[in-house]
């Protein structure tokens, strides 16, 4: 074997190995908190919610990933492939920041953290910015808090409600989250030659083939209605034969249906930044790519998980059940619709909007206006320093190793 050959080779285990240690990061750390409100409540043991959060989040790898992934590996920057060493370079950039918010406390975004490297590196590869898709992905980043803390708000304002019994506003939550996952995009589902994934709605609605109306398909329409029916009365009948069970019930479930979806918009940053590398430069499918991020994150839900939910637990558990569940619901939906649109999201992002506006609903938000500023500025710097950083060093990798 060549020199030449040797050094790629060496290239492409170490960004494979830093690929494995960001999803195990990942597993860790971001994919914890939709079983924590369920822990608090008693509903679940430790053990068993971090074995089912590194199964499902792994599914969700498997069968989500893929439009995320392909983003950041190629949609942040025109003109250029990811090599092997600006890969490895960026995923390093990242691994270090995600590290040093675990070790330091700081809330450091993944999805900043890994955007930012690798449009460091890109632009260090001598790429131009692809500014449509920095404006589309700002302008959702944006759009998360206001969205979030608003649902979340809107959710706690129903459950509090005197006037609606929680044996109704509870399973009128499960009927949303029902009809959405009608909706949602798998790649196992048979889909159209145009399409890598289809949802259980659109599968149903192309084996029946009626006209649309109005571009609205009537038959999808009503399998999603049907599908929001069927959970309103499996979780009606919980909460009718006990309220408490049954908000435990839709705690799991809740739990369950957010870290699978937070497995399908997470496993893209880890790797996201070989996908040039794995697709083109070795010619593997994409499927083995998302396995290989599937099994980082579910070795870092069994191994790193249950120490970080026990924490988080009782944070939850502090906020209760009803705040929990009004913070939740928004972080499976709008990690749905960033998956959709391919855009990577920060999952602590949404869920500390959504414990902010949960928080209104009862008269405050029960987080200090200091601590807010603070996540804010440090997500800001994440985004900015990853930038620099992932640009120097790619630059210092070139200059030792030769490009």
């Amino acid at each position: 074997m060549s020199v030449a050959g040797a050094v790629f080779w060496a290239l492409v285990v170490l960004a494979t190995l830093t690929s494995l240690a960001t999803a195990w990061t990942l597993g860790a750390n971001s994919n914890s908190p939709p079983f924590a409100p369920a822990i608090g409540a008693n509903a679940i043991s430790t053990m068993r919610a971090a074995f089912l959060i590194g199964i499902l989040a792994a599914l969700g790898a498997l069968t989500q990933g893929g439009a995320i992934s392909e983003t950041v590996g190629a949609g942040l920057i025109d003109g250029v492939q990811i090599t092997s060493l600006a890969a490895t370079a960026g995923l390093l950039t990242a691994t270090g920041f995600m590290a040093f918010g675990v070790y330091t406390g700081y809330p450091v975004p993944a999805a900043f953290a890994t955007t930012g490297a690798m449009v460091g590196v890109g632009l260090s590869l001598g790429g131009d910015p692809a500014v449509d898709t920095y404006r589309r992905i700002v302008l959702f980043w944006l759009l998360v808090p206001p969205v979030s803390g608003g649902l979340a708000y809107l959710t706690a304002t129903v459950l509090r409600r005197d006037d609606i019994p929680e044996t109704v506003g509870v399973p009128l939550l499960a009927a949303v989250v029902g009809g959405i996952i009608a909706n949602v995009q798998l790649g196992i589902i048979p889909s159209p030659p145009d399409a890598a994934q289809s949802s259980v709605a659109g599968f149903i609605a192309r084996r029946v083939a009626t006209p649309t109306v109005a571009g609205i398909d009537p038959v999808a329409v009503l399998v999603t209605l049907a599908a929001a029916a069927a959970w309103f009365v499996a979780i009606r009948r919980r909460t009718q034969a006990s309220v408490e069970g049954g908000i435990r019930t839709f705690l799991i479930v809740l739990g369950s249906v957010v870290a699978f979806s937070g497995g399908g918009s997470q496993v893209g940053l880890a790797t996201g930044p070989l996908e040039n590398l794995y697709g083109t430069e070795l010619g593997l499918p994409s499927i083995v790519l998302l396995a290989l991020g599937a099994v980082g994150i579910l070795a870092g839900a069994w191994m790193g998980a249950p120490k970080l939910l026990q924490a988080t637990s009782r944070e939850y558990a502090q906020l209760g059940v009803r705040r929990s569940i009004a913070a939740l619901v928004p972080g499976f939906i709008i990690a749905q619709l960033a998956i959709a649109l391919g855009i990577p999201i920060s999952f602590n992002n949404i869920i500390i909007s959504g414990v902010i506006g949960g928080g209104l609903a009862g008269g405050s938000a029960g987080v200090s206006r200091r601590k807010i500023g603070v996540t804010l500025v440090f997500w800001l710097i994440t985004l900015v320093a990853s930038i620099g950083i992932g640009f120097g060093l790619y630059r210092v990798f070139a200059a030792v190793l030769g490009g």
